[in-house]
């Protein structure tokens, strides 16, 4: 990629740089920018004109630079639907100065200053316009080879890779010991469920043992129907209860 061009020393504006380089994208607005210093004790009076007025826009385009001051000048290219052959762009600028009146401003400049026949001493400074490629975006990290990436999860899992043999001695202590946390959860359980049937038949037992003394209590020593059916009911319970 060439270097920007200089910057011109004229007797009046010294213009930095003389190449407006513009990093050209399509349907996007681009804007580079100039500097007008001027290293002398009088007021310096610019006009800045294009080959493409309707393609770019400049700004400010006319202005004053006080004596031992700087003007900073924005050029901005309108969006381009087509980029153009080889990227090469013919257009040109030019930027125009004069010795001004002491105290003159913005508003006072003329395009008749800019004029062979307004007797002001004029400079004229050319500048070319080239369009560069963008800033390309950093790229990816590339990927490690395959002789030198760590093994995938998978492989770890299924105990394929370099660690499989810890992975799969971890896994047979893990599950024999969970095999055996299931089996005691279990044993549990039936321990409370055998528990609670021998306690349910021992209540059921005593409350047999007051029906019978309930029953010897009664007169003429007879069994009332309701009696007899409570009766077998508590020990068809208690003989279901036993065998189970």
């Amino acid at each position: 990629m060439a270097a920007p061009a200089p910057a011109t020393t004229g007797d009046l504006l010294r213009v930095d740089p003389l190449e407006l380089r513009f990093p050209f994208e399509l349907k996007k607005q681009i804007s580079c920018s100039m500097q007008l210093s001027n290293h002398t004790d009088d007021y310096i009076a610019f006009k800045v004109k294009t080959t493409s007025p309707k393609k770019y826009s400049v700004r400010p385009n006319t202005g004053v630079v006080l004596p031992r001051s700087t003007c900073d000048v924005v050029v901005t290219m309108q969006a381009q639907r087509e980029a153009p052959p080889d990227m090469q762009c013919k257009d040109k600028f030019l930027v125009q100065s004069v010795v001004a009146p002491a105290g003159i401003t913005v508003k006072d400049v003329t395009g008749d200053m800019f004029t062979k026949e307004s007797g002001y001493k004029m400079e004229e400074v050319k500048l070319r316009v080239t369009y560069v490629a963008p800033p390309q975006p950093p790229s990816p990290v590339p990927e490690e080879s395959e002789e030198g990436s760590p093994p995938r999860a998978s492989e770890s899992e299924n105990g394929d890779g370099p660690s499989g043999g810890f992975t799969r001695a971890l896994r047979e202590r893990i599950e024999p010991q969970d095999k055996s946390t299931e089996a005691g959860a279990l044993v549990s359980k039936l321990t409370e469920e055998k528990n609670s049937a021998i306690q349910q038949n021992h209540r059921l037992r005593q409350e047999l043992d007051l029906v019978r003394q309930e029953i010897s209590k009664r007169r003429g020593g007879g069994f009332s129907f309701i009696v007899v059916i409570i009766v077998a009911l508590i020990g068809a319970i208690l003989g279901y209860l036993m065998k189970s």
